[in-house]
């Protein structure tokens, strides 16, 4: 057996003692000490033997969100030294190696149904097989009955989850509309019992908000007061990575299918999405009312597939690895 020089049980015992303090201290604000010992020997977790984690372990999670929010102090060896920036970037490299192992999550979902196009997009998830989200208005859905129709073929889609966009969209006047977060939080609670809605999921109109569990991503503070009410009520609100964007009644793409592909598979590939090897696309239903809509969508999944990404639904994000 070959021995390990000084250097590299150090090494070894730093990254042992990173491995157990990720496992146990996620949301804790103490910092651990790391010391690199050489400039030659690169972090990959996967030369050291670790006791094998739990099924499911959110360990190489809890590794990735502590070199994020900087709760790993890096030291350096006054022997050996190795630049600060260097640490971190071969320990990002490593935990990015690991990453790439594991399977990787889309999640398409689609904003202001029913309105033209919901039917096509129910049809296309069926036909290709896949997993899709829909956010839905309660006042479109009372429009005709034609989207009442198709918010049951929505509904009764087991393809298809169905969550919570608001009943009124905010008439398209965000800032009134989160002005009183008691009357937007209650015409929530009104689309949630109008839809019959079963799960406890809100993507706000306007605003790219996350809260849910122990994360918190604000864009606009106008709409923070109005997010924090409602997951005091219980609810996860869930915003997005990516967006693609088509004009509705042309079906002329702002970004092409090849530009929309790629920047998911950057998320992908970089670990940029909120959460690795998790990616929210955001597309609206009226973009898909026409055929060259509808072609186009048909292609953007056929590219993820080709990717082998698996096509997940929002009660289940975050997949955590």
């Amino acid at each position: 057996m070959a021995k390990i020089g000084r250097g590299n049980m150090l090494l070894i015992l730093s990254i042992l003692t990173l491995l157990e303090f990720s496992s146990c201290q996620r949301s804790s604000s103490t910092t651990l000490a790391y010391v690199a010992t050489t400039d030659t020997v690169a972090l990959d977790v996967d030369s050291i033997t670790i006791q094998p984690e739990p099924q499911n372990s959110p360990l190489l999670l809890t590794k990735w969100d502590s070199l994020q929010k900087n709760l790993i102090t890096f030291l350096v060896d006054s022997i050996n030294p190795v630049d600060i920036k260097m640490q971190k970037r071969r320990l990002k490299d490593s935990l990015r190696k690991e990453f790439d192992k594991k399977p990787k999550h889309v999640y398409l979902t689609f904003d202001d149904g029913p309105l033209i196009g919901s039917s096509a997009i129910d049809s296309i998830a069926t036909a290709k097989g896949i997993k899709i989200n829909a956010f839905l208005v309660g006042r479109h859905a009372n429009m005709s009955k034609r989207l009442k129709r198709d918010l049951e073929k929505y509904r009764s889609n087991p393809l298809v989850g169905c969550y919570n966009h608001s009943y009124t969209h905010g008439m398209n006047r965000f800032s009134a509309f989160y002005s009183n977060p008691n009357t937007a939080v209650a015409d929530f609670e009104k689309n949630e019992i109008d839809l019959a809605l079963t799960h406890k999921i809100i993507r706000l109109p306007g605003r790219n908000i996350w809260i849910y569990d122990d994360v918190r991503k604000i864009d606009l503070q106008s709409g923070s007061s109005t997010a924090d009410l409602l997951y005091t009520n219980g609810y996860k609100i869930y915003g997005w990575d990516v967006e693609w964007r088509i004009h509705g009644l042309t079906g002329k793409p702002i970004q092409s299918v090849g530009e929309v592909y790629h920047r998911i598979r950057n998320f992908m590939n970089n670990k940029s999405a909120l959460t690795p090897n998790n990616v929210v696309l955001l597309m609206h239903d009226d973009m898909f009312q026409n055929k060259k809509g509808q072609a186009l969508l048909t292609a953007l999944i056929d590219s993820l597939k080709q990717e082998d990404y698996q096509f997940e639904f929002m009660e289940d994000y975050p997949r955590r690895y």
